[in-house]
């Protein structure tokens, strides 16, 4: 592919993104809202294709992060451009949860040192990443420590911290890590827009959805759908309050393994959200009740893919499937769950654009 020669007299440079485990295309498409330029997504999973270049218009590439070279890289950026090299390498073998299990995949702790070793041999401007915040606190947080140094060591200055989403107009208490490092000079650190008094909330969000019961689906939107409950759990979420979970159940609706001590401590699932606070966040088992805190505040269902990719921040005219008509709760319950919610992405590329005009450069 060859270069082309955007860079003309009194015109801004483009910023342009090559994004590393793209999945679906959440961080993408929140950069492309902030006015950059995405060319291409690599992702080992073949089917987030259709969403991820029909709605950031990127080209989506299925390859092994082993086995992409920097020059697989590099000669999609144009000549003059501002060149972002983006990544969420796969959280899960860093999360908590991971960690409690002893079967680990060492393999999968080697993504970042490959995203490491791309940033050597393609020397973008800007380096952004993100994650969960157990990355910086299990036992092997020497493979953040030794990213950090690959950063540095290459001439980065890197900022790294962890931030709460509702500080930034996101309606879920998701917790992430984030990573901006640059060439140019000190990355300033993300400056919270919103505080707990004006929080997005639940009802904010998705609060003015058509109802459903459990199992059925709006007809004018295939992602507004859930799932079916048996008589049993639809018991469950009768008897659960907004906001509350099974410990307001009566003693013959408690499962048997939240009576042992080491249940106790699960207090979440078979949750309902409450309509004036931040959702809980979002995993990719979202649409079950029986998975977390996700019951519906008020309805007796677990909530919808589609006010699961709302509260993720997905726009109602995000593209997920070529085929609506027979949408999986399974496959989008993934899709949404594994995603970094686009808003997430605009606020680290809008904070990017001001590193940006403060050296210069746009």
């Amino acid at each position: 592919m060859a270069k082309l020669k955007n860079k003309r007299p009194g015109r801004l440079p483009r910023i342009e993104v090559v994004d590393l485990f793209c999945g679906i295309g959440g961080l993408s498409y929140g950069l492309k809202t902030a006015g950059f330029h995405i060319l291409a997504g690599f992702d080992l999973d073949h089917t987030c294709q259709y969403a991820y270049e029909s709605n950031t218009g990127g080209d989506f590439i299925y390859k092994n992060i082993k086995e992409v070279t920097g020059s697989d890289i590099s000669r999609r950026y144009s000549t003059g451009a501002i060149k972002v090299l983006a990544g969420c390498a796969p959280c899960q073998p860093f999360s908590s949860y991971a960690f409690k299990n002893k079967e680990k995949d060492p393999d999968k702790y080697d993504l970042l040192y490959e995203f490491g070793r791309l940033v050597k041999e393609v020397k973008p401007d800007i380096v952004t990443m993100e994650n969960v915040p157990a990355i910086r606190k299990f036992k092997l947080k020497s493979v953040l420590e030794d990213f950090i140094g690959i950063l540095e060591d290459n001439g980065y200055d890197v900022w790294c911290d962890v931030v709460f989403c509702p500080n930034f107009g996101i309606p879920q208490t998701r917790k992430r890590l984030v990573l901006i490092a640059s060439k140019l000079g000190k990355v300033d650190p993300l400056i919270a827009t919103h505080s707990k008094q004006d929080y997005v909330t639940v009802r904010d969000t998705i609060g003015n959805l058509p109802a459903l019961s459990a199992g059925q689906k709006d007809p004018n939107d295939p992602l507004h759908k859930c799932r079916a409950l048996n008589e049993l759990n639809l018991r469950r979420i009768k008897s659960t309050p907004e906001g509350g979970g099974w410990k307001s159940w009566p003693e013959e609706l408690i499962l048997e393994c939240h009576k042992k001590e080491g249940g106790k401590s699960f207090g979440s699932v078979y949750g309902r959200m409450k309509w004036d606070e931040p959702s809980p966040t979002m995993t990719t088992q979202c649409t079950g009740i029986g998975n977390g805190r996700f019951g519906h505040p008020s309805q007796d269902r677990a909530i919808s893919a589609r006010e699961a990719a709302l509260l993720q921040t997905f726009p109602y005219d995000y593209k997920f499937f070529k085929d609506e008509k027979s949408v999986s709760l399974t496959v989008a319950s993934r899709y949404i769950g594994n995603a970094v919610p686009p808003k997430l992405g605009e606020v680290i590329a809008l904070a990017i654009s001001k590193h940006l005009k403060e050296y210069g450069k746009v």
